[in-house]
């Protein structure tokens, strides 16, 4: 089982030593994949520790003034790097005080006594420390004197151009749902708590299971085909889906997402819930009322059916 530690100071964590994965890790796609993999062998090749550190909030997140949207959760991410054969995780409260600690701290308190390093493996553009000070070169300068190899992976190309988080966000945010999972390696998963709504979807022939997305901005906003898994079993079952604030009826100041699964009678309360986005239908609409917004659910699920395969049936309004 992976363990899991949160802050700078402490004892250390690898006696053995460790092979250390380094980065941001947003979305766990390919080029992170590759990355871990790497890691992972080394660490068996060397008889120590494999460990990852990573931070929350993103980075990018902390310096934003606006909202910026991110692949997975905290969850989802810890999850990837169990999966990964990661032993422990060492997810760094990224604040004002990390940002204030020079890159050669970082190095020395972190990866030294923290976490014993024999390897480093990083991207060749990470940057770190205080104002991004702190670079490859740096890591192999000072690997140099402290007894750690600094290593750089490549990045891994798809059609031509590098795997990046953002090249994944700009796919999603266009619906392009198909040309996002090869970069990603698996399809685009939103997953959380089903809970209570105002059941107005019950109201309207089309009951929802709701997920708050709590603090999460998600790269995708809009009417979507859906494939749901519940508990830990596979996306599977054929819905619709709207992830957005409702702007025709009891309009939410946080994004919502809304799953009505077809043909399904049970009651999903308390349970998690795996949503895989299978296509953008359109975008999140204001309409004049309750029977023009119940005609055009209509015509979603219809369309969805007919993207998952099924029989399209059209509900009547």
């Amino acid at each position: 089982m992976m363990r899991l530690s949160r802050d700078v100071a402490g004892p250390c964590l690898a006696p053995r030593g460790s092979v250390i994965a380094v980065g941001a890790f947003d979305g766990l796609h390919r080029g992170h994949q590759a990355l871990l993999a790497q890691v992972h062998e080394r660490a068996q090749a060397l008889g120590c520790r494999p460990v990852v550190v990573s931070f929350e909030p993103l980075p990018r997140s902390f310096f934003s003034t606006e909202p910026v949207p991110r692949l997975s959760s905290v969850r989802e991410k810890l999850r990837g790097f169990a999966a990964a054969g990661m032993e422990h995780t060492l997810l760094l409260r990224f604040n004002q005080a990390l940002t204030a600690m020079s890159a050669e701290d970082f190095v020395r308190r972190v990866l030294v006594e923290r976490l014993a390093a024999r390897e480093v493996w990083v991207g060749g553009d990470f940057r770190f420390g205080h104002k991004r000070a702190g670079d490859v070169a740096l890591l192999e300068q000072m690997g140099a004197q402290l007894g750690f190899a600094a290593c750089t992976m490549p990045p891994v190309q798809l059609d031509g151009a590098r795997v990046s988080a953002s090249r994944v966000r700009a796919l999603l945010a266009a619906g392009e749902f198909s040309d996002a999972e090869p970069l990603l390696g698996r399809p685009f998963v939103i997953d959380g708590k089903v809970e209570y709504g105002n059941q107005l979807g019950r109201t309207l022939g089309y009951p929802t299971a709701n997920i708050h997305l709590q603090q999460r901005v998600s790269p995708v906003h809009g009417i979507f085909a859906v494939r749901v898994g519940l508990g830990e079993g596979e996306c599977s079952w054929p819905g619709v889906a709207s992830l957005g604030v409702r702007p025709t009826v009891n309009q939410v100041s946080e994004p919502l997402l809304e799953v009505h699964l077809f043909d399904f009678d049970g009651d999903l309360y308390g349970q998690r819930m795996a949503v895989e986005f299978v296509a953008k239908l359109r975008d999140e609409q204001k309409f004049d009322g309750l029977e023009p917004l119940k005609a055009q659910m209509a015509l979603d699920s219809r369309m969805a059916r007919e993207l998952l395969g099924m029989n399209p049936r059209l509900v009547e309004a």
